[in-house]
C-alpha cells in the first residue's frame, strides 16, 4: 500500500520528501523529516501560500489605484519570489495572475500620469490664483491703499503660498520659480510702500506732536483774569483740530494737558460769571425799574417833558451798568422803542412849527387844488362828449391827487 501524498501540483513521499509539479516535470522542493506524507506536503504548500497572498494583496492594490512605479516593483518581486520558491502549488495560475497585473501597470502608469498632470495643472492655477491676488493689491495707487486692511491681507497671501507649497503636488521647476519670483516682486513692492507710508505717517505724528505741545505751552500760558483768555483758547483749539492726530494714547494724552488748560480757565470764568451776575441781576433790577418810567411816557402827549424825562432816564441807565448777558437785548430793544416813539413825536412836532416848511406844504397843497379844479372841468367837458378813455383817465387822476392832498393838507 503506497503512502505517498499527491496532489495535482505536487506530492511528497513516506520519507518527508516533497515535490512540485512545474512545468511538466517533479521538481524536488525539500524534505520534513519525521513527518506524515500529508504533513510535509502541507508544510511546504503554506509556502506557496504565503507567495499567493502577496499576489492577492498586490491585486487589491492596483484595484485601489496604487502607484504604478510601486506596482511594477512588487511585480517584479514577486516574479523573482516564484523562481525561487520552494512552495508547493499552482504556479501556472499564480504565474498567469501575476502575468494580468503586469499587464496591466502601463494603463495604470498612463492614467496616473494624466491625473498628476491634472494635478499639476490645477496646483499652478491654484498658485497663480494666489499671485494674481497680491498682484491686484500692488498695482493699486500706494495713496489709495488701507494698510490696516492691507498688511492682514499681504500676511495671509503668504501663508497661503507656504500651505500650498507643502500641500499641493510638486509642480515644474521652472514655472515653480517663475510665480514664486511674481508674487515675491509683489510683496516686496508692497512692502516697500507700506515702510514709505508708515515713515510718512511718523513723520506727521511727530510734527503733530510738537505742534500740539506747543499749543499746551501756550494755552497754559493764558492769564485767567484776561476777559480774552476765553476767545484766545478757542483759537489754540481750532489749531489743535487742524494739527492733526499724534496716534495712539500719546494723541489722548496730550489732549489731556491740552483741555486741563481749558478747563482751568472755563473754571476761572464761571466763578467770575458767578460773582458778577450777583452784581449784574440788581443792576437788571433798576433798569427794569427804569423801563417802567420811559414805557409810562407812552403815548407822547408833552413832547418837551417827554425828552427831559426821557433824557433823565438815558443817564441813570448809562450810570447802572452792565446786567446779565441774557437779559440785555430784550431791556435794550424795549428802550429803544421808547426813544424812537419820542423821536418820531419831536420829528412831527418840528414839521409842524417850521415855517418854511408851513409854507411848502400851503404852496404843495395851493398846486394840488387847482389841479383838483381843472380836472374836474376837463371830466365834465370829457363826459358831454361822451369820451370814456378821458372820462378814465381824468378820473384816476383826481383820485391819485385827491390821496395826494389829505396826506399833505393834514
Amino acid at each position: 500500500m503506497s503512502t505517498e501524498h499527491k496532489t495535482p501540483f505536487g506530492r511528497a513521499d513516506e520519507d518527508g520528501n516533497v515535490y512540485v509539479l512545474r512545468k511538466g516535470e517533479d521538481v524536488y522542493v525539500g524534505q520534513y523529516p519525521g513527518a506524515s506524507p500529508e504533513e510535509a506536503y502541507a508544510y511546504f504548500a503554506r509556502k506557496f501560500a504565503d507567495i499567493e497572498a502577496q499576489v492577492t494583496l498586490l491585486q487589491q492594490r492596483v484595484n485601489r489605484g496604487a502607484p504604478a512605479s510601486a506596482v511594477a516593483g512588487a511585480v517584479k518581486h514577486l516574479a523573482a519570489s516564484l523562481e525561487e520558491s520552494t512552495g508547493v502549488g499552482d504556479y501556472a495560475a499564480l504565474e498567469s495572475r501575476l502575468a494580468e497585473i503586469q499587464g496591466k501597470v502601463a494603463a495604470l502608469q498612463e492614467k496616473q500620469h494624466e491625473a498628476a498632470q491634472e494635478a499639476i495643472a490645477q496646483a499652478v492655477s491654484e498658485r497663480e490664483e494666489i499671485v494674481k491676488r497680491i498682484e491686484s493689491l500692488a498695482a493699486q495707487e500706494p495713496g489709495t491703499l488701507q494698510w490696516k486692511s492691507v498688511t492682514p491681507a499681504i500676511a495671509q497671501l503668504f501663508d497661503e503660498w507656504k500651505a500650498h507649497q507643502q500641500s499641493s503636488p510638486r509642480i515644474p521647476k521652472s514655472t515653480a520659480d517663475q510665480l514664486w519670483s511674481r508674487f515675491r516682486t509683489a510683496r516686496s513692492h508692497l512692502e516697500a510702500e507700506r515702510r514709505k507710508f508708515f515713515a510718512r505717517l511718523d513723520e506727521q505724528h511727530r510734527a503733530a506732536k510738537e505742534q500740539k505741545q506747543a499749543l499746551i505751552a501756550r494755552a497754559q500760558k493764558l492769564d485767567p483774569d484776561d476777559r480774552e483768555a476765553i476767545s484766545q483758547y478757542r483759537r489754540l483749539l481750532d489749531e489743535w483740530k487742524a494739527a492733526g492726530r499724534v496716534g495712539g494714547k500719546a494723541d489722548d494724552a496730550l489732549w489731556a494737558q491740552f483741555k486741563a488748560a481749558g478747563d482751568a480757565l472755563y473754571a476761572v470764568k464761571k466763578e467770575q460769571v458767578a460773582r458778577e451776575n450777583v452784581e449784574y441781576d440788581a443792576n437788571l433790577r433798576a433798569k427794569q425799574e427804569l423801563l417802567t418810567e420811559a414805557e409810562a411816557l407812552l403815548p407822547v402827549d408833552d413832547v418837551d417833558a417827554a425828552r427831559k424825562s426821557l433824557t433823565s432816564i438815558q443817564e441813570r441807565w448809562d450810570a447802572i451798568g452792565r446786567v446779565p448777558r441774557d437779559a440785555v437785548r430784550s431791556i435794550e430793544d424795549r428802550l429803544r422803542r421808547v426813544e424812537r416813539t419820542v423821536k418820531s413825536a419831536e420829528n412831527a412836532k418840528w414839521k409842524a412849527e417850521d415855517p418854511e416848511a408851513k409854507e411848502r406844504t400851503n404852496s404843495i397843497v395851493s398846486q394840488l387844488r387847482e389841479s383838483l379844479e381843472q380836472m374836474h372841468s376837463d371830466l365834465a367837458v370829457a363826459q358831454q362828449a361822451g369820451d370814456a378813455r378821458k372820462v378814465r383817465e381824468l378820473t384816476e387822476a383826481i383820485e391819485t391827487r385827491t390821496q395826494w392832498l389829505r396826506a399833505v393838507d393834514h
